[in-house]
């Protein structure tokens, strides 16, 4: 499945939704494209997964530099709606508290 990012803003969170694969194909678009997006409103970042079907060591990478990014200005990522292989991905990793991750 071809890898797209949407987003949407909320009053907290400035919502994105990884569909797809991210790998080491599309993790350069992914950061390049986050950022742009967080640029326009700065605020916490919510990653909903619920149509992200595959992460690899990039993809987690991509998430850590994103993070890095934005901690600079004070806010931080929440990840949730991770399917079980991604979860175990994290906590294999110890990138569990890094993030915020929910249900």
């Amino acid at each position: 499945m071809e890898f797209k990012l949407e987003s949407k803003n909320t009053d907290e969170f400035l919502v994105l939704y990884p569909k797809g694969e991210l790998d080491v194909y599309n993790t350069k678009k992914f950061k390049e494209k986050s950022l742009k997006i967080y640029e326009k409103d700065k605020k916490d970042i919510l990653f909903d997964c619920s149509e992200l079907e595959y992460l690899d060591s990039t993809g987690l990478g991509s998430l850590i530099f994103i993070l890095k990014e934005i901690e600079k200005d004070g806010h931080k990522i929440v990840i949730e709606n991770l399917n079980n292989s991604i979860l175990k991905l994290f906590k294999i990793t110890k990138l569990e508290d890094m993030f915020e991750i929910r249900g």
